[in-house]
């Protein structure tokens, strides 16, 4: 991620005043720069120790797990390069609505797949990188947030500060970031959630 992409998203929402949720905060590159009670979730031990070296609140976790939760609720959500490698985006945007507090957002940065005419000139392939498991382009990956209960309020490359220049360069951007927030009408009936999750009733 560029660093001007993150300080452009950054300002926006706002985010070194919030406390902020960062799922795969690795050694807290980005974690480091949210606001005061800010918590770092990472699967990795060997990261949880340097971060912790730095002074961040950082644990290890792994957030597929059902079983995962926290005694905390966050203004902010922030995954970055992260639902590429998940088992189950769905599963995992379902249970992120748990630790966000009233008004809160979830912010997602993710490669998308470039435009055919860009895939022939070999361009912007990132998100074909060997350890992804799912590739989203900007329309999938809004209907994923939404089908697992969030309203998608942004969905754009931020690689500008304005928005409406901004908007023009995102049809080709490889990194898209989405911004949403509970879905208040959203209901998943609990017997289907366990379903998902290969439990049986």
């Amino acid at each position: 991620m560029h660093e001007r992409t993150f300080s452009h998203v950054r300002s926006h929402f706002a985010l070194d005043k919030k406390a902020v949720l960062d799922i795969g905060s690795s050694e807290g590159h980005y974690l480091e720069r949210f606001g005061k009670g800010s918590m770092g979730v990472t699967i990795i031990p060997e990261h949880v120790t340097l971060a912790r070296q730095k002074g961040l609140n950082v644990i290890q976790g792994n957030i597929e797990d059902p079983a995962f939760t926290l005694p905390e609720k966050f203004d902010a959500i922030w995954a970055n390069n992260l639902l590429e490698h998940l088992h189950s985006p769905h599963l995992f945007l379902t249970h992120m609505r748990e630790f966000l507090n009233p008004g809160g957002v979830l912010i997602l940065g993710v490669p998308v797949l470039p435009p055919p005419f860009l895939q022939r000139l070999k361009k912007f392939r990132g998100a074909f990188a060997a350890s992804h498991i799912n590739f989203f382009t900007r329309r999938t990956l809004i209907e994923t947030a939404r089908a697992a209960g969030w309203i998608v309020a942004d969905a754009r490359s931020f690689h500008f500060a304005n928005r409406s220049i901004d908007s023009l360069i995102t049809a080709i951007a490889p990194h898209i970031y989405i911004a949403a927030r509970p879905d208040p009408s959203f209901a998943y009936a609990r017997k289907r959630l366990l379903s998902l999750q290969n439990y049986e009733q």
